[in-house]
């Protein structure tokens, strides 16, 4: 399929429900098809008895969220695995407890899709939406990907007022996306920075390292550091605490 064919998928959508329903059913890049049917086929032995996902993973949370959490990619044995967003990773046990922290999620984990967690005000998504091999997307899958990226933030644009972005790869994806969605994104584009905060005419914009396991492990990212892009992040969008 060509790299376009998400325009027609996913440019008419009236809401999000019908958004994620046509991300979760989009082949356009065969590279990463291949790779995440191949990992859902084989599997990892520790999760065997599962019956992956495989497909491209949707945002998680609600439709009127005041804040977006962009990430970069779902984990091969994460939302590959289990079908929503860093749930069943790693960095999703990090992403979650944090947001659980500040008061923007139900409970500290994430392991299923039927696991009773519920995200307040606050939507997770990522800027592609298939595994990709060894956690790298190619530019040229990031920009096949946009158009859903672009649709879900003109869905959300009506109540959304701050996004934080995990990692300079979302960083890059994400700042064309919101300048096409109607956002004042400046020129020369801003770059991306742990703590950096750019006022696009109502909207925060985040910077925040990623949370993957290089960074945590080796204490680039502190769990402090991640609580105070996200209480800032919450506090600009209006949210309780």
């Amino acid at each position: 399929m060509r790299a376009t064919d998400p325009v027609r998928g996913g440019g008419t959508a009236g809401d999000l429900a019908v958004l994620d329903e046509r991300v979760a059913a989009c082949r356009a890049c065969s590279r990463l098809v291949a790779w995440r049917e191949e990992v859902a086929r084989v599997r990892r032995p520790a999760f065997a008895s599962w019956e992956y996902w495989g497909r491209p993973v949707p945002g998680f949370g609600p439709a009127d969220a005041r804040m977006l959490v962009i990430g970069l990619a779902p984990a091969a044995h994460g939302g590959n695995r289990t079908g929503r967003m860093f749930t069943g990773d790693r960095s999703g046990d990090v992403l979650y407890a944090a947001l659980h922290a500040v008061g923007l999620a139900s409970r500290p984990t994430a392991t299923s899709r039927d696991d009773g967690l519920v995200l307040r005000g606050v939507r997770v998504t990522s800027p592609v939406h298939c595994a990709p091999p060894a956690n790298k997307p190619t530019p040229a899958e990031r920009d096949a990907c946009r158009p859903w990226l672009l649709n879900e933030l003109r869905l959300l644009r009506p109540h959304l007022r701050s996004v934080v972005v995990l990692g300079g790869f979302g960083w890059q994806a994400a700042l064309p996306a919101l300048a096409a969605a109607g956002w004042d994104v400046p020129r020369p584009r801003p770059a991306f920075g742990h703590g950096v905060r750019v006022d696009l005419g109502g909207l925060g914009l985040f910077g925040c390292y990623h949370v993957s396991q290089r960074n945590t492990f080796t204490g680039l990212l502190t769990p402090d550091m991640l609580l105070d892009v996200l209480r800032a992040a919450r506090d600009a969008a209006g949210l309780p605490g």
